[in-house]
């Protein structure tokens, strides 16, 4: 492994000044047994160790580096450690491509000729697993054997995770800097294999390269180990005219989200929620589907979690008949049995009475027992209850065997100590109800697609932009999408002049469009004339466009849609080709219904996918009317194998609308634009 002899250093070289000093007093408070070199020519030691005046003076090959010098410095202190096969470095200083210098960040990775970079811009990293910490400031992260992995292209918010008083085992904390080197693809891949990792947290700002990321998240799937991510901010893109409604739907934070989707990585939207997410990953791995059980001794609190699971998918089912008189055996009659369960407090401070009830709930086979407890952790409280209910609640869990977690309301309500008493039996301590139900839904769908087999990667994007694009006229794209097994209306393009007679021979009722190529929205510029009964009609309306353009598309009027959808691919010049589909016709951008998927995919990956969609509903059938869901799927499949044929050369693909009617789908408009035949 590329990053194995930086990443757990059995020695280590600092270079630089103060930093380092700091560093090197960090890595040794962690219990760090192996060798320390220190370079700095004007100073007799650094952080207690004996300096040498340069790299060269080095009497060995260090395994990692930490390099703290101003940046014209340092590509020859890398250049020095190259020669001295080191495993790797950390580059603390700023100013390189991060601020516009390529030339010196070129300059930085010619003098490091295949040794790995961390950064430059970056503040380091701490595992705690191999007691290393080239880290130049403070941490309160402390050695484990096993825990979770961080990874931040952000050094302060890496500062701010070292921080963190909530009972979450960090095995490892990464920051990236301007990932010149080392990215976030690569981070992922060097945890993936180690089994002291329990699961990979992300903070992403951009992805350099998402296919080595689909690499790196298909090796952590295949390997079961869970990924979630935080993505902020939007990654470059090539710039192009959005000329389909594909291309403006399919934004490149859909696509890095379908990238996720599709090797399971759990996307969060906030850093507690990402906490929260790895602590329950870590105390029981992925969580085996939605169905909750929750308890707590209050009815507000019963009513706020039953309130807010819908929204991540969660459900609280009620008890088994079976169940129910197994919880009701420990209570009073006074206790209405439900889930969310609200026990009251007539068994407060009774242990055994506790126990049996939670057993008699955690009993019930639900995927996740959780039990709403705020502890005190106000000196002037006293604790002891609180403490015996969690203690009965562990009892309870270890009798039944069942996965539970204990969800303290606010941060201030989970005292550390009761956090390690609870992770050390194996019961994640949560802290925050919406959080703690984020995390749930985040782990559960990180269940389902684990249990599913690795996709394949994506589609790469290939070499060069869209510039010279060509766009097809309608009926050309319609014609060629036709032969891949779509179907579309009967059709003839002519002059306007000619459209009555021709409109006569394909059949009244018609629609009639303006047919020019540079005219993507047709009916945005009065381009299209519905529902035409009549020759007089159709040279009315012909009449009206002629200012548009001499030729114009006559086609059969399609009617009875139970729904429109549109369809498309778009080529991302980072991600690769994307398919989506959502509600379409004039909806299509103004209401938020469609999914995006990576290509290729599979007919239960399209499946999957658009039973998420609101108006999939629609189509399977709503108030006596429904669509062919079988015929909507096929036109979707026709769709992607075009797009399979056509890679080489496809920019945009646009279906819109694909209308769904009771017994078939037709697709009554198509925008392609292709790349010029070589």
């Amino acid at each position: 492994m590329r990053l194995q002899r930086l990443l757990h250093p059995r020695s280590i070289a600092f270079v630089g000044g103060s930093e380092c000093a700091i560093a090197i007093e960090r890595t040794r408070a962690l219990g760090f047994e192996g060798r320390i070199w220190a370079v700095n020519p004007r100073r007799p030691q650094l952080g207690g160790v004996p300096t040498v005046a340069s790299v060269a003076d080095i009497d060995g090959s260090p395994d990692a580096a930490f390099i703290a010098l101003p940046r014209a410095l340092t590509p020859d202190a890398v250049a020095a450690l190259r020669a001295l096969d080191c495993g790797g470095a950390v580059i603390y200083a700023a100013g390189f491509a991060e601020t516009g210098d390529r030339g010196r960040q070129d300059a930085l990775l010619a003098a490091a000729d295949g040794m790995p970079l961390l950064g430059p811009n970056c503040y380091g990293f701490i595992n705690t697993t191999s007691r290393a910490a080239l880290w130049p400031d403070e941490h309160a992260l402390a050695p484990v054997e096993r825990g979770v992995a961080l990874v931040t292209q952000s050094g302060n918010i890496g500062c701010n995770l070292t921080m963190m008083r909530r009972g979450l085992p960090v095995a490892a904390l990464l920051t990236l800097g301007n990932q010149a080197d080392v990215d976030i693809a690569a981070a992922v891949d060097a945890f993936a294999d180690d089994p002291r990792i329990t699961a990979i947290g992300l903070h992403i700002e951009g992805l350099r390269d998402p296919q080595a990321f689909a690499v790196a998240a298909a090796r952590a799937q295949q390997a079961g180990k869970p990924v979630v991510a935080l993505k902020t901010g939007r990654s470059p893109q090539g710039a192009r005219i959005a000329m389909s409604h594909t291309a403006s739907l399919a934004g490149e934070d859909r696509i890095c989200e379908a990238l996720f989707e599709r090797y399971g990585v759990a996307r969060v939207p906030t850093i507690s929620a990402l906490v929260e997410t790895l602590k329950l990953l870590h105390f029981g791995g992925p969580t085996t589907g939605r169905r909750l059980v929750s308890l707590s001794c209050s009815g507000g609190e019963a009513a706020l979690v039953a309130d807010l699971a819908p929204a991540h998918g969660l459900s609280f089912p009620p008890f088994g008949e079976a169940a129910a008189r197994g919880v009701a055996a420990t209570l009073n009659d006074l206790v209405h049995i439900d889930n969310p369960l609200d026990y009251h407090t007539f068994i407060w401070n009774q242990a055994e009475a506790l126990e049996n009830t939670f057993a008699a709930a955690m009993a019930g086979g639900f995927d996740v027992a959780m039990l709403i407890l705020d502890t005190p952790t106000h000196p002037a409280m006293k604790p002891d209850s609180w403490l015996l209910t969690a203690r009965a609640w562990i009892a309870a869990q270890r009798r039944v065997g069942a996965r539970a977690a204990v969800v303290a309301t606010l941060p201030e309500g989970m005292p550390e100590g009761l956090a390690a008493e609870l992770g050390a039996a194996g019961v994640a301590p949560l802290i925050g109800i919406e959080d703690a139900l984020t995390a749930l839904a985040a782990t559960a769908a990180i269940g389902e697609r684990h249990a599913q087999p690795v996709a394949p990667l994506p589609w790469a994007p290939g070499s060069g932009g869209d510039a010279g694009g060509m766009m097809l006229r309608e009926s050309a794209a319609k014609a060629l999408l036709a032969t891949y097994g779509l179907a579309v209306p009967a059709s003839a393009e002519c002059g306007v002049k000619e459209s009555a007679e021709v409109a006569t021979r394909i059949g009244f009722p018609v629609v009639l469009k303006i047919a020019d190529d540079r005219i993507a929205h047709k009916s945005d510029v009065g381009g299209v004339a519905l529902g035409l009964r009549s020759a007089d009609e159709v040279a009315a309306a012909a009449a009206r466009m002629a200012g548009l353009g001499d030729r114009v598309l006559v086609e059969r009027m399609v009617g009875g849609a139970v729904a429109e959808l549109i369809v498309g691919v778009v080529r991302d010049p980072q991600f690769g080709f994307a398919l989506l589909v959502g509600a379409g016709g004039v909806l299509a951008e103004l209401i938020t219904d469609s999914v995006t998927l990576l290509l290729p995919a599979t007919r239960e990956d399209i499946e999957r996918a658009v039973k998420r969609l609101r108006i999939w509903t629609l189509i399977e059938g709503h108030r006596g009317r429904h669509g062919d869901p079988e015929s909507v799927l096929g036109a979707i499949e026709a769709v992607v194998r075009f797009a399979e044929s056509h890679r080489d050369r496809l920019l945009e693909l646009d279906v819109n609308p694909l209308l769904a009617l009771p017994d078939r789908a037709v697709a009554v408009d198509a925008l392609i634009k292709l790349k010029p035949a070589d």
